[in-house]
C-alpha cells in the first residue's frame, strides 16, 4: 500500500488537459503530466483494502497496489519491474484503457477510486525517460519459429512472450506499418503513433521480425506459412464493422467510422491515403454509435472543422452513478463523458435512424430519423423498444459515420485458406484456455477470438494465448500467466 492514511488525505485528481479551443487545433496528445508531488499523492490513495478487488478488476492481472506503494515510495524501477510482469505495453493500456481495475477499487464503493490508470501511464513513461526499458538479451533460442498474423495489441503481447521464451518470432502485417487497431483505430490525440514506433524499435532489437504489406490469404499463401513454422497464432482482430441497413444506405456521404479514422490517421502520419478523401470540414456530421469508436469520430470531426457534430445512440441515456443492476466491483454502465465530447459534441440517446436522404446528385443531405421508448426486462436492463408517435423527423446531415461497433473476423481468404472453425458468432473457434484452434498448430487469440473487445483484453489473451504455444512447443513453459504469475509461485 501506500500512505496508510491517504486515502483519507488525498482526493483523486487527474492531471490538467490542454483547453478544447486550443487542442483541436492540433492532433498531438494533450493530457499533462503530474508533477511529482500530485504523482505521490495519488499513490499514497491505494489503501490496505484487504482483498484487493482491482487484481480482479484488470484483464491481466496487473498487481496494482504493489506498484502504487514502490511509485509512493518513489522506487520507479521497481514500479516498472512490477507492471512489466503482467503488462508488456503499459505505454497502451494507460492511454486508452477504459480502467475496468478503477470500477474494481474497493476505495470506490463510497470514494473516487485510485488514479490506476494514470499512475500506469506515468511508471512507463518515468521508464523510458530515465532508460529503464531497454531491449531483452534473448541467450538461448529454441529454434522453433512462430509466425504471428497481426500486429494489433493482442499480435504484439503474443509476439512479446513468445520472443522471450526463446522462439523466433515473425509478425505478418496487412497494413503499411505495425500496430493495427492500435495504429490506424486510434487518434493520435489518444495515442501518439510514437508511442508505437518507440516500442516496436524495442521488439526489433530483441528480435521479432515484423513484415508489413505482407496479407496472408492474398500476396503470402496459407501453406506457406504451415511449412515454414511450427506454429502460427491468428491475431488478426474483428474487423468486419456492423452495417446499417435502411433505404439510402449507398448514398454518397455515408461510411463505417473505421474508413474515416484511418484515413486521417494516416495524414497526421504523412502517410498516402490511396481510397477516396472522408472529410468533415464545414459539414453537419451525424456520428451513429455512442462507444469509444463514435467518441474518436467526434474529436476527429472537430478537428477537421465540422460544421456540427451530432452523436446517436440507440440505448437510452446511461445513469450517472451506478444502478442496482450494476453492483460492485462489477464494470458500471454509466454515463461517460469523453474529452471528445467535451471538445463539442451534440449528445441524442433512445433514437433510432430510419432512412438516409439524398439530394438529386446521390448524396446525403438528411437522416430520417424517429425517437424510441425502451421497456426494461426482469433484470432491469433495456430489453425492448417502441417508437414514440408523431417523433420521426428529418435531421440535416452530409456525413454520416458508422460506429456501431464489429461483427467478426474477415473470413474471405486466411481463415477460408485454413479452414478453420469458426463459433457461433462467425469468431475463430478457440477455447479461452488452450487458444488451440482446430487445424494442427494453429491458436488463435484477440478479438479474432473472443470478438470486439478491449485494448487491455487483447494483450491479455495475447500473453496467454503464447504460453499455450510455447507449452505446445517445448512441452512446458516458464512463461507467466494469469494463473501462474510470480506472486502466485511465491506462495
Amino acid at each position: 500500500m501506500g500512505k496508510p492514511t491517504g486515502f483519507l488525505e488525498y482526493t483523486r485528481q487527474l492531471p490538467n488537459k490542454e483547453k478544447a479551443d486550443k487542442r483541436i487545433q492540433h492532433y498531438q496528445e494533450f493530457v499533462q503530466r503530474y508533477e511529482p508531488p500530485q504523482l505521490n499523492a495519488q499513490a499514497a490513495r491505494c489503501m490496505n483494502c484487504g482483498v484487493p478487488f482491482c487484481h480482479n478488476g484488470c484483464p491481466l492481472g496487473n498487481v496494482i497496489p504493489e506498484f502504487n506503494d514502490a511509485v509512493y515510495r518513489k522506487d520507479f524501477r521497481e514500479a516498472y519491474d512490477i507492471l512489466t510482469s503482467t503488462n508488456n505495453f503499459p505505454e497502451f493500456t494507460g492511454r486508452i484503457c477504459p480502467a475496468p481495475c478503477e470500477s474494481a477499487c474497493v476505495l470506490g464503493i463510497n470514494q473516487p477510486a485510485v488514479a490506476i490508470e494514470e499512475i500506469e501511464k506515468h511508471i512507463i513513461e518515468i521508464a523510458f525517460d530515465e532508460g529503464y526499458v531497454q531491449p531483452r538479451k534473448i541467450f538461448v533460442r529454441t529454434g522453433k519459429k512462430v509466425a504471428v498474423i497481426g500486429s494489433g495489441p493482442a499480435g504484439l503481447a503474443a509476439a512479446a512472450q513468445l520472443n522471450i521464451a526463446g522462439h523466433s518470432v515473425t509478425v505478418f502485417e496487412r497494413d503499411d506499418a505495425p500496430g493495427g487497431l492500435l495504429r490506424y483505430g486510434i487518434p493520435d490525440f489518444k495515442l501518439e503513433k510514437s508511442v508505437i514506433d518507440r516500442r516496436i524499435q524495442v521488439m526489433e532489437a530483441e528480435g521479432i521480425t515484423f513484415r508489413c504489406n505482407a496479407n496472408v490469404g492474398e500476396n503470402i499463401l496459407v501453406n506457406d506459412l504451415l511449412r515454414e513454422f511450427h506454429a502460427v497464432v491468428l491475431a488478426g482482430g474483428s474487423t468486419i464493422p456492423r452495417d446499417l441497413e435502411v433505404p439510402g444506405r449507398d448514398l454518397q456521404g455515408v461510411h463505417f467510422a473505421m474508413d474515416f479514422l484511418k484515413q486521417q490517421n494516416k495524414r497526421v502520419s504523412s502517410r498516402p491515403v490511396t481510397t477516396t478523401d472522408i472529410l468533415a470540414g464545414g459539414k453537419n456530421v451525424v456520428v451513429i454509435g455512442g462507444g469509444d469508436t463514435g467518441s474518436d469520430c467526434v474529436g476527429t470531426s472537430n478537428r477537421q472543422g465540422a460544421a456540427s457534430i451530432t452523436q446517436f445512440e440507440l440505448l437510452p441515456v446511461p445513469p450517472k452513478d451506478r444502478a442496482p443492476n450494476m453492483p460492485w466491483p462489477t464494470y458500471p454502465m454509466v454515463l461517460k463523458t469523453s474529452s471528445s465530447h467535451e471538445e463539442g459534441c451534440e449528445r441524442k440517446w433512445a433514437i433510432l435512424t430510419k432512412a438516409f436522404l439524398g439530394d438529386e446528385n446521390g448524396r446525403l443531405r438528411a437522416l430520417r430519423v424517429v425517437d424510441i421508448e425502451w421497456k426494461a426486462g426482469a433484470d432491469g436492463r433495456p430489453a425492448r423498444f417502441e417508437e414514440v408517435a408523431g417523433s420521426e423527423r428529418e435531421i440535416p446531415c452530409e456525413l454520416a459515420l458508422l460506429a456501431m461497433g464489429f461483427l467478426y473476423p474477415q473470413q474471405q481468404g486466411l481463415l477460408q485458406d485454413l479452414d478453420v472453425e469458426l463459433d457461433e458468432r462467425g469468431n475463430v473457434r478457440a477455447t479461452e484456455k488452450a487458444f488451440k484452434t482446430n487445424i494442427a498448430k494453429v491458436f488463435a487469440a484477440g478479438d479474432m477470438r473472443r470478438g470486439q473487445s478491449l485494448v487491455v483484453w487483447a494483450i491479455s489473451e495475447g500473453r496467454e494465448c503464447a504460453r499455450k504455444v510455447d507449452e505446445y512447443l517445448m512441452g512446458y513453459s516458464l512463461l507467466e500467466s494469469k494463473d501462474e504469475g510470480l506472486l502466485a509461485l511465491q506462495y
